[in-house]
């Protein structure tokens, strides 16, 4: 296991480089089982005088059943050097193959809450929210067409974020 630390703030880390450059795991388990799946699109933040981070899942993700089922789930970030085996578990579907174990990273807990011990943060998220996209609430059409051509919309999960974990 890797040297963690919890910290109460995430210092030095850009929201936008975090999440649209270097990329997430959102993992989450339900029942005995845990899923992941590799995302590019979020946002931190402060709602209802909380820290928040804001996930959308599109309907038809596996990872999706598995953060519905669960109070909370995690954040995961990483250096570049993880960034295939990224784009594979953004890929393929945990309905298929076990593709954590094909992965090669390995799943830690924190107070029952699944991340991987590879990453350098994490964020441990405990939903406050959740809320289908749908047509008729973009304003910016062209992102409604460009984004959705199959009008499968994701759904936007607000969740407090409960602990973090930096790597030492």
């Amino acid at each position: 296991m890797a040297a963690w630390k919890e910290v109460d703030t995430i210092k030095e880390a850009n929201p936008f480089e975090l999440i649209g450059r270097d990329w997430m795991l959102v993992t989450a388990k339900k029942q005995n089982q845990i899923n992941t799946m590799t995302a590019s699109w979020g946002g931190l933040g402060v709602m209802w005088g909380k820290n928040v981070a804001y996930v959308v899942i599109r309907p038809q993700r596996y990872t999706k059943e598995f953060v519905d089922g669960a109070e909370a789930f995690s954040l995961t970030f990483f250096e570049e050097a993880f960034k295939q085996k990224l784009s594979y578990l953004g890929t393929v579907s945990g309905r298929e193959e076990d593709k954590i174990q094909k992965s090669g990273l390995t799943v830690a807990m924190h107070e029952q809450i699944p991340y991987f011990d590879e990453g350098k943060l994490v964020l441990f998220c405990k939903k406050l929210y959740a809320q289908p996209m749908g047509e008729a609430y973009f304003l910016d059409k062209q992102s409604q067409q460009q984004w959705y051509p199959q009008k499968d919309y994701h759904t936007l999960y607000i969740a407090e974020i409960i602990h973090i974990l930096q790597k030492q």
